[in-house]
């Protein structure tokens, strides 16, 4: 790690604490993170006692590991798992301090692990952590997901560079599309975040009725609930802290009405699932269920995923990103969510955010589904949007206005 690098990962780190946290002086910080990703916890916990921090502690998975219990462990045995680093989760939240995730991890390393297993753990990994997740996703306190450039990664998004040049490269894009670039990062923010909030309003002014997406292999109607809200950028936390979620982000997202789904919608980006790819596929709605899965390759997984449990069939997330925007600007294909979910319009199988429907905040899953809100142990964001979508807003009668068209914002 060379000086220079070293002093961008810690003017990230910065970034991460002021503006993906805006940490307050006196909170905790847990840091969830691969090991691999190690440097940029560190630099975080730094900045993080800068600005007032009382305590900073680190969970840290090993996805390596996670291989060699896919590889070597009894088949009978995929259904156990330890409660404790949940526990530790829920204890930062419930007393109201932050929590920062990394990702970072190679897209491809269990791709030729069985994917019954690697789905029978998500299971059980996400029933065991569906408290915390509810409370993460209701934006219960200030939390925010970032990305790490690891060598693996590196490689699979550059394939035709040398090791060194490839991570060098993948670095160069994290720092543009978090903004680094600019002469203030922070001014940069502020300027973005204001542009997000502007088109939110706009969208919940209007309160339509439901978003008609069409384009190659796509014609898909998503109705939106009554009374749902568009968020992106900047919001409030339940422990008074508004903070960014995301780094990077670039959508505005709202929750869909979970029975008023129908079309077909073909994905235009490959999805990344529990370290293997899904490509070329496409989903049909009736009724706000999936009724109809194809895949050029990973199917049998994505099947899988649409299985977990009733919700999952189902969306729990509608998001609106220029196919402009920065990340989709610099030409990658990251295959990685957190990133590509900022290149283009995407929708997610499973759990809506309950702060997406007025006055859904604590109630019971039944509850939520009464207002239109799907419950869910899983949140998969996949892609659909590009430059051959245009997207139509319809009002309560029926009549379609132009809101994207060739993936671009019509006003």
């Amino acid at each position: 790690m060379t000086p220079e690098f070293d002093r961008s990962l810690s003017a990230y780190a910065d970034l991460i604490v002021r503006v993906g946290l805006n940490l307050r002086a006196g909170q905790r910080l847990l840091i969830r993170a691969p090991l691999e990703t190690a440097p940029l916890a560190r630099h975080i916990a730094a900045r993080a006692y800068d600005h007032g921090a009382r305590l900073v502690e680190a969970v840290y998975s090993d996805p390596h590991l996670q291989l060699t219990r896919f590889q070597h462990a009894p088949a009978d045995s995929f259904e156990e798992h330890s409660t404790w680093p949940i526990t530790a989760g829920l204890e930062y939240v419930e007393a109201g301090h932050a929590t920062v995730s990394i990702t970072g991890s190679d897209p491809d390393l269990f791709k030729d692990v069985d994917p019954a297993r690697i789905m029978t753990v998500r299971r059980t990994e996400g029933r065991a952590a569906a408290p915390l997740s509810r409370l993460i996703t209701a934006d219960a306190v200030n939390w925010c997901v970032v990305g790490y450039a690891t060598p693996a990664w590196a490689a699979r998004v550059f394939p035709e560079l040398s090791p060194d040049e490839a991570l060098s490269h993948l670095w160069d894009a994290i720092f543009r599309t978090v903004r680094l670039d600019a002469p203030d990062p922070l001014a940069a923010w502020q300027a973005h975040t204001a542009d997000l909030a502007a088109r939110t309003a706009m969208l919940n002014e209007r309160q339509y009725h439901a978003l008609r997406f069409t384009g190659p292999g796509t014609d898909l109607t998503v109705g939106l609930p009554f009374n749902h809200r568009w968020l992106g950028g900047a919001a409030p936390a339940g422990n008074g802290i508004t903070n960014v979620a995301n780094l990077p982000t670039e959508e505005v997202f709202t929750a869909p009405d979970r029975a008023r789904v129908n079309g077909t919608v073909r994905a235009t980006m490959p999805l990344n699932l529990g370290g293997n790819l899904v490509e070329g596929f496409s989903l049909t709605f009736a009724d706000g269920r999936v009724v109809d899965v194809q895949a050029e390759k990973g199917e049998a997984l994505l099947r899988a995923l649409i299985e977990t449990d009733e919700g999952a069939a189902r969306l729990g997330e509608i998001a609106l990103v220029p196919a402009g925007s920065p990340i989709s600007q610099t030409g990658i294909l990251f295959y990685n969510t957190l990133f590509d979910e900022n290149a283009a319009s995407h929708i997610a199988l499973g759990r809506a955010y309950a702060n997406c429907i007025a006055g859904c905040e604590g109630l019971s899953d039944a509850e939520f589904a009464a207002r239109g809100g799907n419950s869910s142990i899983i949140h998969v964001d996949f892609m659909i949007g590009s430059a051959e979508i245009d997207v139509d807003a319809l009002t309560d009668d029926g009549t379609a206005e132009p809101l994207m068209r060739a993936g671009e914002w019509s006003n």
